[in-house]
């Protein structure tokens, strides 16, 4: 039963919503960009043959194209204006963000603030619409050279085809990430990131329905159904778990005097995440496993033997496919990490400030503790990526469960909407608690004015 604090808390969260206008405005103007975005998905592009296409599409869907149609929310099947999705963006960011490590540039910039951070922001377009055009030219050349039992995919190939395919899917892209910039400044939680959770969410309500379809024809037993439904839910559970588990470090800071005042040593913690990499060790492992069956797929089976061997050898299910998918994430788990957790410049900072580590000298001392608790629950977060995204295959392997519910169930998918979940219900709170903060200021300064005079 829910406590009577619980209670009175929930009643409170709900009371502060109710008056909390801008919040309100914030939750409505992200739900409205959410639905232009999820509109543009069913736009298709000019000169295409959407029967050939699916035809075309249905015979590689397995390969990388299914993982982009999967954080497209359907739109690379439906070749669509927004069929690149916000992707081009996010490889961008992610480059520059390695990039930051590497180029002593770059990372003085870095290091400059605000306006460092700005020309960062646009080095990253610029990148984003050099990918972008890469990536739709790649797509107009390979549909003139697609074709099946229906025809022909482009009903007229030549230039004025691929330069209207570049205009339309980059123009799509740089669109979905100002709309991204617009929902992280005027909406609620990262843009880019509920793009993403939109087009995931958004192919769940079908996969329930072929599953529900396959329990009634039989297909599927009403058992299994209800079991993978708890497994999802403990999955879900198990998610939420690791993602917040933190490994919190022991910061003292000493005794200091300023003026003729001594304050006393103060005491924080250094939280480090279980899971610091989030969802990029999935994203690049899933890519590279799935290049040379996407090579094969275009090759039609025509490309050399060893082609052919290296793709039946990582299939779905395969030994050999687990294995390496397990071994990529868990080296891009301590590669990510690497970059985005420096123990030297923690450590150098720490001394800065006068904090330190009990029982370890500041400086090399602290870095290499840091270094030495990040390496030991790394490898707890890898083992937990690992897990997640192993799931969907072992499900459509052995339990012959749907690709589509499979791949929602686990692996990627899974892990981007319950982290994003979790941060849009974060922020959604911290908006509520400054609204009460606001009002309780409000409040005692009415109450300081309608004091008589000469009392405080």
């Amino acid at each position: 039963m829910v406590s009577a604090a619980e209670q009175l808390a929930a009643n409170m969260n709900l009371g502060a919503f109710a008056k909390a206008e801008d919040l309100k405005k914030r939750l409505w103007f992200t739900l409205g960009a959410l639905l232009v975005y999820r509109l543009g998905t069913f736009i298709p592009l000019p000169g295409i043959n959407p029967v050939a296409f699916a035809e075309a599409f249905k015979s590689q869907s397995q390969g990388i194209l299914g993982m982009f149609n999967m954080f497209a929310g359907g739109a690379v099947e439906r070749l669509a204006i927004f069929a690149l999705n916000i992707m081009p963006y996010i490889s961008a960011s992610i480059i520059m963000q390695l990039m930051s490590s590497v180029s002593p540039k770059l990372e003085a910039l870095k290091k400059e603030g605000e306006a460092g951070r700005k020309q960062i922001n646009q080095y990253t377009r610029y990148l984003t619409v050099l990918l972008a055009t890469m990536q739709a030219y790649g797509i107009a050349i390979g549909l003139e050279g697609s074709q099946s039992s229906s025809g022909l995919v482009v009903a007229d190939p030549g230039w004025f085809f691929r330069l209207s395919t570049v205009i339309t899917l980059v123009g799509g892209t740089m669109f979905l990430m100002w709309l991204g910039e617009q929902i992280t400044q005027r909406g609620v939680g990262n843009g880019t990131s509920l793009i993403i959770f939109a087009g995931i969410v958004a192919a769940l309500p079908s996969a329930i329905a072929g599953l529900f379809e396959m329990a009634r024809t039989g297909a599927l037993s009403t058992i299994l159904l209800l079991a993978l439904f708890a497994l999802m839910l403990v999955v879900v559970a198990a998610i939420v778990y690791f993602e917040r588990a933190q490994r919190r470090l022991l910061i003292q800071y000493p005794k200091r005097q300023v003026g003729n005042k001594m304050f006393q040593g103060d005491a924080s913690h250094l939280p480090l995440k279980l899971n610091s990499s989030g969802v990029i060790p999935p994203i690049f492992a899933s890519s590279l496993l799935l290049l040379p069956v996407t090579a094969a797929q275009f090759s039609a089976g025509q490309g050399p033997d060893w082609l052919n061997s290296i793709v039946a050898s990582l299939g779905y299910g395969q030994p050999l496919h687990m294995l390496v998918y397990v071994l990529l994430i868990v080296f891009f788990a301590f590669f990510y990490t690497a970059i985005v957790i420096n123990p030297q410049e923690t450590a150098d900072n720490l001394r800065k400030y006068g904090g330190f580590l009990p029982g370890y000298r500041p400086g090399q001392q602290t870095a290499d503790r840091i270094e030495y608790v990040l390496t030991r629950i790394t490898v707890v977060g890898a083992l937990y990526l690992g897990a997640v995204c192993l799931l969907p295959e072992m499900l459509i392997s052995y339990a012959s469960v749907p690709q589509s519910f499979a791949a929602i169930l686990g692996g990627t998918s899974l892990l981007i909407a319950v982290s994003v979940t979790m941060d849009t219900v974060s922020q959604v709170q911290s908006h509520l608690l400054a609204h009460q903060y606001e009002g309780l200021i409000k409040k005692s300064k009415l109450k300081g004015a309608s004091l008589p005079k000469g009392r405080k």
